[in-house]
């Protein structure tokens, strides 16, 4: 039996995942430009934009499940690795589409054969001693964060120097050294498992140690992203009302950014504390912390205030995501833990897709601070339903 370093696959996994985040990062804000190259004109093209981003998510978040159900019956290597050669295709056969219907087609299928990110994290999960899981998982997040923060100015560069067309080819390029890193160094002892001996998904949920729980952890993973979402077609807006009227989008760009940073900064440190004080501690905290930035958010005077409460909000961040999948580690089988995985980025991939909607609405009904108020009252019913999950749990550090 082959030794398993749960660090060194961590490392690798890590890089894998930034390689990931960079792959996604590069391709979406160029999505309107190269629209309008495939021919399409005037408002088609924001539909066809949002389209083409939105299709992915809605395409995954559908097979997720699926990809859990094989994970957990062959392992999680072989899904980061399907995951990686797929989306090489799908995304690097971007830079060859001749028309908007090919481009769709596409996004699609990358929805469909995605995956490789919460394969990672189930495989760090699955391999991690319990109590260092929020320190592992936290870290593993900044892979991704790194990589969306990396991606658009590097594929700034490839875009204006080679067109936006070679864009693609990297991001194919960036998803095969992903999975070939995950051939040559990523270690797994798994024994799979025969069709008689595969807890059923049903008995999988009953087995969970905290039924309820799960399904609440599910519900805050969707009011995260669906939250953080939320803000992103109004921002650049708001920062305008603030009174930035010159390099709007660069100034845009920078409060995004140090959202990015401070949350990359703190993963690590947050995940640390999150296994010394107790995960869903630190994750009710951590949502209160959030409410509070987003009515401060709701109150800036000037954009270098909205960049700073930006930036404090990414430093608490850190314990959200992470914190939920270490809750998830610690009250799963490890035999079923790709399929809890899976069904959580299910409620994630949704809330990204409803997220933006729903800001645009509120944004267009009320005005552009009125969305953060509105995502301030959707953490905080999240947090509410989480004290009444947690209120006996609480007391305890450990689930």
């Amino acid at each position: 039996m082959q030794e398993i370093s749960w660090k060194d696959n961590l490392r690798i996994a890590w890089f894998g995942c930034f390689l990931t985040g960079a792959s996604i990062s590069l391709v979406v804000p160029f999505m309107p430009i190269f629209v309008e190259q495939l021919g399409v004109k005037g408002d088609q093209v924001a539909f066809y934009s949002g389209l083409a981003i939105s299709v992915s998510a809605v395409s995954a978040a559908f097979v997720s499940p699926i990809w859990g159900i094989l994970a957990d019956k062959y392992g999680r290597k072989p899904m980061m690795i399907r995951a990686g050669l797929a989306m090489t295709i799908t995304m690097g056969g971007l830079a060859f589409v001749p028309n908007i219907f090919w481009l769709l087609f596409l996004r699609f299928l990358n929805g469909v054969f995605t995956g490789f990110v919460p394969n990672a994290t189930a495989l760090i999960a699955s391999q991690v001693p319990k109590d260092k899981s929020g320190y592992a998982l936290g870290t593993l997040s900044t892979g991704v964060v790194a990589g969306t923060l990396t991606g658009p100015f590097v594929g700034g560069l490839i875009a204006e120097f080679f067109g936006i067309r070679n864009v693609f080819l990297l991001v194919g390029s960036f998803l095969f050294l992903a999975a070939i890193l995950t051939i040559l160094f990523i270690k797994e002892d798994f024994q799979p498992v025969t069709k008689e001996k595969a807890l059923p998904t049903k008995e999988l949920f009953k087995s969970v140690k905290y039924p309820f729980l799960l399904i609440n952890l599910f519900l805050t993973s969707f009011v995260i992203q669906f939250s953080a979402q939320s803000i992103g077609p109004i921002l650049a807006l708001y920062v305008r009302d603030l009174g930035q009227k010159e390099n709007l989008l660069f100034v845009s760009g920078l409060i995004v950014s140090s959202m990015g940073f401070s949350s990359m900064m703190s993963a690590g440190v947050m995940g640390k504390l999150g296994d010394k004080v107790g995960n869903h501690r630190l994750l009710v905290v951590a949502q209160v912390y959030s409410v509070f930035i987003y009515l401060l958010c709701a109150n800036a005077t000037s954009p270098f205030q909205l960049g700073f409460y930006r930036f404090l909000f990414g430093l608490g961040t850190g314990a959200l995501i992470p914190g939920v999948n270490a809750l998830l580690s610690k009250i799963t089988p490890k035999a079923g833990i790709s399929r809890v995985f899976a069904f959580n980025q299910v409620f994630f991939y949704l809330g990204g897709v409803i997220g933006p909607l729903a800001g645009s609405a509120v944004a267009g009904q009320f005005g552009n601070h009125s969305v953060f108020y509105a995502t301030a009252l959707c953490v905080a019913l999240s947090c509410t339903f989480n004290l009444i999950q947690f209120r006996t749990l609480l007391k305890v550090k450990e689930i």
